[in-house]
């Protein structure tokens, strides 16, 4: 708040030899505090979301990841690099710039980012041998966040991760292992029980397709270790469990 000392002389007292002062008066700043209080604050729109220069957006989905009943955000951006363009098995000039998250928090009407982890997915274009490379999905579900690889008639594998304390850990990994139609192993980890399932079909060297999958299961202990945050994996195809 600033004070403004208001004084002045009358002509009168000057001829007189006497001066007249005024008290000394408080400019009211209220107003003005009330004005820039009331100034109504933009919401966050998830179409209008800032992304790191470089990088463009390749995907993105909303759910509440913190159990505040709020709508969070997860971006998955790519890299514009054209010294990224390679040439593939095919001969062909593909895009092979690494994808990766921005996650943003609601908080009111506003959202904060939360997680930022740029290069963490390689390129949908990479190759993918005999088959083709495995497809990248990301999911929030039950106030998880999940990311999920798709590789067709080889199973698939999947990424549990949960917001606490202000970091995304992960909590769970799920692999399935299958040829074709016939499901030959699937392994399940929870990292906050410690706990490893190993799940083997006992029929997995049938040819008859229909014959009916019956596994047998094994748990054992995990080593002790601290849970990852997203921010730190450098890069999902070279995370590897025990």
């Amino acid at each position: 708040m600033s004070i403004g000392l208001l004084s002045c002389e009358s002509s009168e007292a000057e001829s007189s030899g006497q001066q007249d002062s005024k008290p000394t008066i408080e400019e009211d700043s209220s107003e003005t505090i009330s004005e820039e209080e009331s100034e109504p604050v933009e919401p966050f729109d998830p179409a209008k979301v800032d992304l790191p220069e470089g990088y463009a957006l390749f995907d993105s989905i909303s759910g509440d990841l913190n159990g505040d009943g709020r709508n969070d955000y997860v971006f998955m951006v790519k890299g514009t690099d054209p010294e990224e363009w390679k040439e593939n098995q095919f001969d062909e000039t593909v895009d092979r710039n690494r994808r990766g998250l921005l996650i943003y928090l609601s908080e009111g009407v506003q959202a904060n980012l939360a997680v930022e982890n740029l290069d963490c997915f390689s390129s949908e274009n990479e190759d993918g041998g005999v088959y083709f490379p495995p497809e990248l999905d990301i999911e929030i579900r039950d106030g998880k966040f999940y990311v999920h690889y798709g590789h067709g008639r080889y199973g698939y594998w999947t990424y549990t991760f949960r917001y606490q304390q202000d970091k995304m850990k992960l909590i769970g990994y799920d692999n399935n292992v299958s040829r074709g139609p016939i499901t030959e192993y699937e392994y399940s980890y929870n990292f906050l029980t410690g706990k490893k399932l190993v799940k083997k079909n006992i029929n997995v060297d049938t040819e008859d397709y229909e014959a009916e999958e019956v596994f047998t299961e094994t748990w054992s202990d995990l080593p002790k270790k601290e849970l990852i945050t997203l921010s730190s994996i450098e890069d999902f195809d070279e995370l590897y469990f025990d």
